[in-house]
């Protein structure tokens, strides 16, 4: 399904951490040696860069006479990322405050074109290109629907609130590699940042105040085995965490689908836990607001579908279409008056999205 999936080039690719470097390399979408893993020295910028050099040396060594195409992968912003250089507050990775040629430095070193984009650029990219955009596109195909889409929003929720988005099969890294979603106002904190109640110390921070326990070790995954009641703790509480967290996301999303109008997948370590979070971002989504005159409109121009959802995704795919006859003559055409989105929860792994994408990425530039 994946438009490269039978690509023979080889990329080599990064997963950075703060505390570890994750080295791999990827042929037609697929990893093709076991990930080598260094420390990453992320506040000293000689051993740092000296890590990079030496893992990407180690698995390009590796491949033999498959010659790597190019290098691709995430790195943690602030950046300019078409130029390839680091620097600004970056708390995990602070040799790199000062600004770091990295993309030049390792094209010097590997003499291969090298792209470096945020994660969650990555994350909507591989999911446009091989995810769950074509996977959407295919099962209205399935189903005898006319409607495709072309444009795709990715989230990601976990330690931060991260944002990708892909028109018409390119990615818009902005004018100044500066498309973000975590700082946006917080609908329930005024003067605060979003990413403050979309995150996994949201959902942390709302469960220890709604249920009165003060145990600050719980994961969003211990939440949710206490929303489930396969942990001991204050099931309310949890599944209230969740859904607020859900709310503040559904709120954000809306603007953005409005202005992008394309699908939405989310993604990241918090998507787990989407039967308590969805239903509220949904509800968010589908919403209404009024005019002073006293009209009711909805929150977004399109209707809002759960493609996760068997008999939602039907009447997505089914839309209102109906014969209209051409004034004039006896011919008729499909109308389809019905503007619809639809949001759906990633399925191939952030992980492996990220990968994927910066594969799809360094290919489609290289391709022109």
């Amino acid at each position: 399904m994946g438009k490269y999936k039978d690509d023979n080039r080889v990329v080599l690719t990064l997963d950075a951490g703060g505390q570890s470097f994750r080295f791999n390399a990827m042929k037609g979408e697929e990893f093709i040696l076991e990930t080598l893993t260094l420390p990453s020295h992320a506040s000293q910028l000689d051993r740092c860069l000296e890590s990079l050099r030496s893992g990407f040396s180690q698995v390009a060594a590796q491949l033999g006479s498959n010659r790597p195409s190019a290098i691709s992968f995430a790195f943690p912003g602030p950046a300019d990322y078409p130029a390839g250089i680091i620097g600004g507050y970056l708390p995990n990775f602070p040799a790199f405050r000062d600004g770091v040629a990295l993309g030049p430095f390792l094209q010097e070193q590997f003499g291969v074109p090298v792209f470096i984009n945020n994660d969650g650029d990555l994350f909507a990219f591989g999911e446009a290109l091989s995810g769950a955009l074509p996977a959407v596109n295919a099962r209205l195909e399935a189903l005898g629907s006319r409607k495709r889409y072309r444009n795709l929003i990715g989230y990601t929720i976990g330690t931060g609130f991260g944002i990708g988005c892909v028109i018409d099969g390119r990615l818009n890294r902005g004018d100044n590699s500066c498309v973000e979603t975590f700082c946006l106002p917080n609908p329930f904190h005024s003067g605060m940042i979003l990413e403050d109640s979309v995150s996994i110390r949201a959902v942390q921070r709302v469960y220890r105040h709604l249920s009165g326990e003060n145990e600050s070790g719980l994961t969003p995954k211990d939440i949710f085995d206490i929303a489930e009641g396969r942990l001991p703790g204050d099931r309310q509480a949890a599944r209230a965490a969740f859904e607020k967290m859900g709310r503040a996301a559904g709120q954000a999303i809306a603007v953005a689908t409005q202005l992008i109008d394309g699908l939405v997948v989310i993604g990241g370590g918090i998507s787990a836990s989407a039967k308590y979070f969805l239903p509220a971002l949904l509800e968010e989504m589908r919403g209404s607001v009024q005019t002073l005159s006293g009209d009711t409109l909805g929150r977004l121009q399109m209707q809002v579908y759960n493609l996760d959802d068997e008999a939602e995704f039907a009447a997505f795919a089914r839309g209102e279409a109906r014969e209209l006859k051409v004034y004039g003559s006896d011919k008729t055409v499909t109308y389809d008056p019905q503007k619809r989105i639809g949001v759906c929860i990633d399925s191939m792994g952030t992980s492996k999205a990220i990968s994927v994408g910066a594969y799809d990425f360094a290919l489609s530039e290289l391709d022109g």
